[in-house]
């Protein structure tokens, strides 16, 4: 990554990113991996460390997997849980003498607590994730650190310290305006948050619903904090909660949106908030980091505008619980990155590009909903509180866990493609393979996939005009699996077809028309 500073006038390049944040650097990532020219403007001088999001999901640990950064995750989680058990100590908890293992993803609705102990671990919903099964104890800040060293990898180029001033859009380019001189780019995509500077000049409309909470989280030092119950608490002003790490505390006031979310959050503010939600009288002594944030819900209708696109907060708000906003900007950044890059390589076929609006734009207004109904449950009034306690107690079932996890997890998240296959539009399953290897292992150069687990010659023949931007991989199985993939760069399963029971070659039917959808006219088709 080459971190330019604030001066002179940059380069020609093929995409501007507008903000360097995960979300940002993970379409940078993308983007330089199919070799596209990209520069990242990101204001802030270095990694943001501010307390946000404190895990990720499923959809977001397979995409990183799958780029090889397995082993980097699994590094952040150890610490995390370092910490966590450091908590429990604090509390009197024992955890023995062994090394502290993660907790099932169970997480929470309107902190509403799910116990991970209920899930089937055979449920094959949670096993297809493979090698990420386990894998959700990622902060936000550690994930920024982990991309931008990715970045510097592939050689991306990062401007801190840069802002966006404005940009004209052309025919065939986009003059990016900045703070530090101007750029030409082919394509200008807004990573740059709910408050998008982009998002506002192109004009994009931002309809929703208004806030009607005061929400901080902080990581604080204070004197009294033993008299906090841990987890998430419903009071009658408000909900806190405290955990699971050392001095982690969030509060939440529905007192209407704050007079000025962008103020520098206080020891004075949060001890008094903290006060009031919990009735313990609590001392904040000093603030480690802190935030403000609302349930102001909105979203773009398109995420595209011309050669203007957005990805993120700033295509999508909403209140913050459960980390959702954070792994559907990543999920935003995977969709969008390959179609971008085919675009600008020109294989794409047409259309390929409003796909990004057309599959995301549905699971950005789920997410909405999903916490507008727990803004809702939150409330500190009789109606919400009752429904709230029938809600709690429907939780403590196996099947009310598993309904709340799957999708707070991301494994149900599919795309409406064609196609009889149940895999078709899911994420693909991580298969072991008899040479020792998985699927995820085979996904790393960013190309798409066609996996032959029937070792058939006709079949690997009809992708052999594709290769220049997909692979062919025969291998065997270990276990149950179709007799054939196709496999979207960004893992989404776009064909898929079952192994015959007699023998019998394996059926290409509709192979043809994925392969043409997603990776366009065969070489020697082209003109």
């Amino acid at each position: 990554m080459r971190t330019d500073t604030a001066t002179g006038t940059g380069p020609d390049t093929e995409v501007v990113v507008a903000g360097g944040g995960p979300v940002g650097l993970m379409l940078a990532c993308e983007l330089a991996l199919a070799k596209v020219g990209v520069v990242v403007l990101e204001r802030l001088t270095e990694v943001d460390t501010t307390i946000k999001a404190g895990a990720i999901n499923t959809p977001t640990a397979e995409a990183l997997y799958r780029r090889g950064l397995l082993p980097a995750l699994e590094e952040v989680q150890r610490a995390a849980l370092e910490r966590f058990a450091s908590f429990r100590r604090q509390r009197g908890v024992a955890d023995g003498d062994g090394p502290v293992r993660p907790p099932r993803f169970a997480g929470h609705f309107a902190g509403i607590m799910l116990h991970g102990d209920l899930l089937d671990p055979e449920d094959p919903d949670f096993r297809a994730a493979g090698a990420v099964e386990g894998i959700h104890l990622v902060p936000q800040a550690e994930l920024e650190r982990l991309l931008a060293d990715r970045a510097a990898e592939l050689g991306v180029t990062v401007r801190r310290g840069v802002e966006l001033t404005g940009f004209d859009e052309a025919a065939d380019h986009v003059t990016v305006h900045t703070t530090g001189g101007t750029l030409r780019a082919g394509w200008l995509v807004g990573c740059d948050g709910g408050r998008s500077t982009v998002r506002r000049l192109a004009g994009f409309p931002f309809p929703g619903t208004a806030p009607e909470i005061t929400g901080r989280q902080a990581l604080v030092e204070m004197t009294g904090g033993e008299g906090l119950k841990t987890g998430w608490n419903g009071t009658d002003t408000g909900v806190y909660a405290y955990g699971p790490m050392p001095g982690r505390m969030l509060t939440v006031e529905f007192d209407g949106p704050p007079a000025d979310r962008g103020a520098p959050v206080t020891a004075a503010e949060l001890q008094a908030s903290l006060r009031r939600t919990s009735g313990v009288d609590v001392t904040v002594t000093k603030v480690l980091s802190a935030t403000r944030f609302t349930d102001n819900a909105r979203q773009v209708p398109e995420y595209r505008k011309g050669r203007v696109l957005l990805a993120g907060d700033a295509a999508h708000v909403h209140a913050p619980f459960g980390g959702q906003g954070l792994n559907l900007g990543i999920g935003d950044a995977v969709n969008l990155g390959w179609k971008l890059a085919a675009t600008l390589r020109g294989w794409a076929p047409e259309g390929l590009l409003d796909t990004y609006t057309a599959e995301r734009h549905p699971l950005g207004a789920w997410v909405l909903d999903w916490t507008r109904a727990q803004v809702a449950l939150m409330r500190p009034e009789s109606h919400a509180r009752a429904l709230r306690g029938v809600l709690a107690e429907l939780a403590g079932t196996a099947e009310a866990t598993a309904f709340f996890v799957k999708r707070i997890s991301g494994v149900l998240h599919r795309v409406d493609l064609p196609g009889d296959h149940p895999l078709i539009g899911r994420s693909a399953p991580d298969l072991l393979f008899s040479d020792g290897t998985r699927l995820g292992d085979h996904l790393r150069s960013g190309h798409g996939l066609l996996l032959d687990l029937a070792d058939d010659a006709a079949l690997r023949a009809r992708a052999a005009g594709h290769t220049d931007r997909l692979r062919v991989l025969t291998v065997r199985p270990t276990g149950p699996a179709p007799a054939a993939l196709l496999i979207r760069p960004d893992g989404c399963t776009a064909w898929a077809v079952a192994a015959p029971g007699d023998g019998s070659p394996v059926s290409p039917d509709g192979l043809d028309d994925a392969l043409l959808r997603w990776f366009g006219a065969p070489r020697e088709a082209a003109v």
